[in-house]
């Protein structure tokens, strides 16, 4: 058996907020569910699973993974794969929250690797990232989200 190629995924934003709030609003599921439509379901202590569950009346889990470091509110590092391959460990990806104050704003680093290159996993990342964070950006510092669950119009 070969080792499947890997890819990451990098994304870098700067917020008019503070590092507790941009934690809060990652990490407590009534302020994810605001901007991204999703809450993020967890104890946030390392070893703990976290779920990401869709925001409607389904309560869909759509992700999940485990906690690996929790450092609030300038770091949170979990394991991520859909809840369908939960039982593959190839299948988990890793993603990590830097938040770190800039004069008087946030940089938030998001890094999301250990993908599998051309993967279903890494080409929904690599759409799904900027749109979710420019939401929360959107979120933190006007208050109102994005609607990221609109698509753009057909020409």
């Amino acid at each position: 058996m070969t080792a499947k190629e890997k890819t990451s995924f990098l994304y870098v934003t700067y917020i008019h907020s503070t590092p507790d709030k941009v934690f809060e609003a990652i990490t407590r599921p009534d302020l994810a569910r605001r901007y991204w439509g999703h809450e993020n379901v967890s104890d946030w202590q390392p070893g703990s699973r976290w779920e990401h569950i869709r925001a409607n009346d389904q309560r869909t889990v759509e992700l999940v993974g485990k906690v690996i470091e929790a450092s609030p509110p300038k770091r949170l590092v979990m394991t991520w794969t859909n809840a369908s391959q939960e039982a593959d460990p190839e299948s988990y990806s890793r993603v990590s929250f830097d938040i770190e104050e800039y004069e008087d704003m946030v940089r938030l680093t998001v890094a999301h690797d250990e993908l599998e290159a051309g993967g279903g996993m890494a080409k929904g990342v690599t759409k799904g990232w900027p749109l979710v964070l420019s939401s929360l950006k959107s979120f933190l510092e006007t208050g109102r989200g994005l609607d990221i669950f609109a698509k753009p119009k057909a020409a």
